[in-house]
């Protein structure tokens, strides 16, 4: 009998997972280290315009990460190849007096969930493939200590 629940549970699960109309993907960097030509392109795919979107920047970096800091710039490109948004977000990772890092961590390893400001609670005028590349604008290059970066794009709230 605790079979069958276990494995209804799961089934259940899953299913509620795969109705989730958000996108969600992650890049890791080699040796932890992220070039400025590297900028990294997600494709999307929107259907329902009817809908208000929230996009999140998924940093992953370690405790050597020499800044507080990260500036990421952001463009987003519509079906029709135009560029729909632009921006440079400026993301704090670590408290600057303290270097205490902020986001979830284990070890010398911290992940953050960030808001993209421009793009909260974003609208999309026409269904189709959309393009959102990030790429870094920091000094260093490479810049070290990041080991992935990842975009999110939930329903939102």
């Amino acid at each position: 009998m605790k079979k069958v629940v276990l494995w209804f549970v799961v089934a259940i699960s899953t299913i509620a997972c795969e109705s989730n109309p958000g996108f969600k993907e992650i890049r890791d960097f080699k040796k932890s280290e992220w070039k400025i030509a590297h900028k990294q392109t997600f494709e999307f795919e929107i259907k329902d315009i009817q809908k208000t979107y929230a996009f999140n920047y998924l940093i992953r970096t370690s405790v050597s990460y020499p800044f507080f800091n990260l500036y990421l710039n952001e463009a987003l490109t519509g079906p029709d190849g135009k560029q729909v948004s632009t921006s440079m977000d400026e993301v704090i990772l670590f408290n600057e007096k303290t270097g205490k890092p902020y986001g979830d961590g284990l070890g010398d390893i911290y992940d953050n969930r960030v808001p993209m400001p421009k793009l909260v609670k974003y609208k999309f005028d026409k269904p189709g493939k959309y393009k959102l590349s990030i790429g870094h604008n920091m000094r260093p290059d490479p810049l070290t200590g990041i080991m992935s970066i990842g975009l999110e794009i939930v329903e939102a709230k």
